[in-house]
């Protein structure tokens, strides 16, 4: 029974090969949004990002609108501030084109030909409510800004807005790039779940080589299953009414545990915790020190950039931007240094405890382990990026699809069977062989 289901070495590192996986990109949890601006001067204020298919609508609701200026001198010209959008693909162009010397009312972001004007404030006035709605001719991915071309008032309102397409004579609320997320959050659900099962009953079974790594592993598979159910729900509820209803709470959550037990499974590996020792080194205590509140701090970073969006002050809102994908790196480089010192004493020890073909084993499996998680982090992080940024709109989805299918199990490897031949040939390549410096 053992052959067939080896849980004490090789399965152990595959499956962790398996749970590598963390959401990175994050996505906006709702469609209908609403948006407290006070005193804001800047020129632009991006709001946000919608896949519309033909037929798709954006909806504007805009009440208690004020305006004010440290220049007394200063002459409002209502008719130089607005709504607009505009298409992701041509960004640069819109933001490098030089600016007119002298312009006056229609100039800058609402006069440029690259952008959609929806409306300016030319009929509006103080505490005045405004609502518009227009459908979407070419279906496009497009940002919707509002455009500040008198930078010396500020702009106090509340915007309320609302993006969706039509299905089947109803309202989607997804954006055309995620309207497939639903379902595929539920068929990560159930192979997650599955793997679950099968672990919990694969423990049971080989209770007498069962470490307490695999009850680890196992509640990170649990956390894992629980972040795609609350996903799929979520996905769900933006889909019909616009807004999440508490299910992104519920992710946040699990998202929370998932992250912390992810780098705690992958930095308990590397250190041959329940599988070459059952203790911890003190350099190996400190790497989780590190690791653990750093990622209490990443998802504090991710919550706060999903609730706020960069409708918010641009610059709180980039230094956050910044703080997540600084701490993500300072731990993906963090776990590395365990596996580097598992391998360093294990080629240290295969010389001298008489054991060297067992410790290549052990020595190729933490060598592939390195690997993995080298190509895991660029996968993750650069090119499933790539992908999802040369992807039309319309199949943003994929993304997330080829992040998830990275996380699926390998098949296993058998037991090496060891003789005294390959003992004598193991320790003469460890002495001879530098393969298994990093």
């Amino acid at each position: 029974m053992e052959n067939f289901f080896p849980l004490k070495y090789h399965p152990m590192l595959q499956l962790s090969y398996a749970l590598l996986i963390a959401s990175s990109i994050p996505f906006a949890f709702s469609e209908i949004r609403n948006t407290r601006i006070i005193n804001d001067s800047r020129e632009k204020i991006t709001f946000q990002t919608f896949g519309f298919l033909q037929g798709g609508c954006v909806s504007i609701s805009i009440k208690d609108i004020s305006w004010k200026s440290s220049n007394h001198k200063a002459q409002l010209n209502t008719s130089s501030m607005g709504f607009y959008l505009y298409n992701s693909s041509v960004f640069d162009q819109l933001y490098n084109m030089p600016s007119p010397i002298n312009f006056t009312v229609s100039f800058y972001l609402l006069s440029r030909q690259y952008a959609k004007l929806l409306f300016t404030f030319e009929k509006l006035t103080t505490n005045s409510t405004y609502n518009f709605s227009t459908p979407i001719d070419k279906p496009e991915e497009y940002t919707l800004s509002f455009a500040n071309c008198q930078q010396e008032f500020e702009v106090s309102m509340d915007v309320h807005t609302e993006m969706y397409n039509i299905r089947n004579g109803q309202k989607d609320f997804l954006s055309a790039g995620t309207t497939n997320l639903p379902m595929l959050y539920f068929i990560f659900f159930f192979i997650y779940t599955s793997f679950f099962i099968i672990w919990v009953f694969t423990c049971i079974k080989q209770r007498l080589i069962f470490d307490k790594i695999h009850i680890v592993m196992g509640a990170l598979l649990l956390f894992k299953g629980f972040k795609m159910i609350c996903a799929f729900e979520q996905y769900l509820y933006v889909r019909k009414t616009g807004t999440p209803h508490g299910w992104d709470v519920a992710f946040y959550v699990f998202g929370f545990f998932k992250g912390i037990m992810l780098f705690t499974v992958i930095v308990l590996i590397g250190t041959g915790w329940s599988f070459l020792k059952p203790y911890l080194q003190k350099r190996e205590k400190i790497v989780l020190m590190i690791v653990i509140p750093l990622q209490v701090v990443e998802n504090i970073a991710y919550v706060v950039l999903e609730e706020t969006g960069p409708a918010i002050q641009m610059k709180d809102w980039l230094k956050w931007k910044q703080i997540f994908f600084l701490v993500d790196i300072i731990c993906c480089c963090a776990i590395f240094f365990p596996i580097a010192w598992s391998i360093k004493s294990l080629r240290e020890a295969s010389k001298a405890d008489g054991k060297a073909a067992r410790n290549v084993e052990k020595l190729i499996m933490f060598k592939t382990l390195y690997t993995v998680l080298v190509g895991y982090l660029y996968f993750t992080r650069v090119f499933a990026v790539m992908i999802g940024t040369v992807c039309p709109y319309e199949y943003k989805w994929v993304q997330d699809a080829i992040t998830e299918a990275a996380s699926l199990p390998m098949e296993r490897n058998p037991y090496l069977e060891i003789d005294e031949e390959e003992e004598n040939a193991a320790g003469k390549l460890l002495e001879e062989d530098d393969t298994f410096e990093l």
